[in-house]
């Protein structure tokens, strides 16, 4: 039976970071990832640009060289390829980690585990090592707001490009960038575009340059907008609001659709985590040292997204891409 060193879940920038290190340091390292090279990036919108520049989404001490002060979707594609291939790392695509198990404790008191795949073919396949990091991200798990008729075929929560929604009635949920942005691009696109928000006003989080137009659209009226609102029941045409009157009295209110589209956000995979033997707090997010990055769970590590629980505006590529080499500096220390 084959045991390495670390198995890295997770193939996005933390994921990657920590198997260069695990590389440069001798270690016997496996990425498992359930979808395609840097997953979430890639099912982020074609046209996206990243609020960062382009040196703070570098790893493994390789330049991010771009034209532009905000990096595009695909140049970080490009570069994250350029990276995997400059350090050879060692990757299996397309095979979803489905369960975490820790075997019985060997006689010198270290924890083996086991960790259950099943590839995008539906093979089942068990690996081992001593060491677990958890470099998911939160992209694949959108928050769900659990209202009849969220499951219709024409409710999504994930937003591509606006080409298929000219001239149809728009809803969108949700009060930021991924929302904003939305919007801007789909109203521009020939689409009739209601925007919905829980909250009084949108959030502070929206990329500066984006806020003014978001906002003088909406003040022009070329984008409706519904604050203080609350998504009742979503129907086969049309979707029911509640929206709360600075008078504190609630109106109910029928707006036509043709298109729901629910960017509330999303989470990393708690359920995996628990049932790894993870502590969450009330965040929904694990429990762990903040200097190694090791959860209650000795052996098992979490990095990049895997921390934000509920809180995903805290976890970045640009904080979160130091995660993989501190936790493989430990492992490193109990591996030698």
């Amino acid at each position: 039976m084959a045991v390495r060193d670390v198995l890295i879940v997770g193939a996005g920038p933390s994921g990657l970071s920590a198997a260069i290190a695990a590389k440069q340091r001798g270690l016997d390292y496996q990425v498992l990832e359930q979808g395609t090279l840097v997953n979430s990036i890639y099912h982020f919108p074609p046209q996206m640009v990243f609020f960062t520049t382009p040196e703070l989404l570098e790893i493994g001490g390789i330049p991010f060289v771009s034209p532009f002060e905000k990096p595009t979707r695909a140049e970080a594609l490009k570069y994250y390829r350029k990276v995997v291939d400059r350090f050879d790392l060692r990757i299996v695509f397309e095979e979803k980690v489905i369960r975490v198990s820790a075997e019985p404790e060997n006689v010198d008191g270290s924890t083996l585990f086991v960790v259950e795949t099943q590839s995008a073919r539906g093979v089942r396949r068990v690996r081992h090592g001593r060491h677990v990091v958890f470099a998911i991200g939160y992209y694949d798990h959108p928050n769900l707001l659990n209202i009849p008729g969220e499951d219709l075929p024409h409710v999504h929560h994930y937003y591509s490009e606006p080409h298929p929604y000219y001239r149809q009635r728009l809803v969108i949920v949700g009060g930021g960038n991924s929302a904003a942005e939305a919007a801007l691009e789909l109203y521009r696109s020939g689409a009739e575009v209601t925007l919905v928000h829980r909250a009084p006003e949108l959030k502070s989080t929206i990329k500066y340059w984006v806020r003014p137009d978001i906002e003088n659209r909406i003040k022009e009226g070329s984008v409706a907008a519904r604050f203080n609102s609350c998504v009742k029941e979503i129907r086969p045409t049309s979707i029911v609001i509640s929206t709360r009157k600075e008078s504190g009295e609630t109106a109910v209110e029928e707006i036509a659709a043709d298109t729901v589209l629910l960017l509330t956000g999303y989470r990393a995979d708690s359920q995996l985590l628990v049932e790894a033997g993870i502590e969450l707090n009330d965040r929904d997010a694990p429990v762990y040292n903040p200097d190694t990055f090791e959860t209650n769970v000795r052996g098992v590590f979490v990095a990049g997204g895997a921390l934000a629980g509920i809180d995903t505006g805290t976890i970045f590529i640009e904080n979160g891409r130091f995660h993989g080499e501190k936790i493989i500096d430990v492992i490193a220390s109990r591996s030698h």
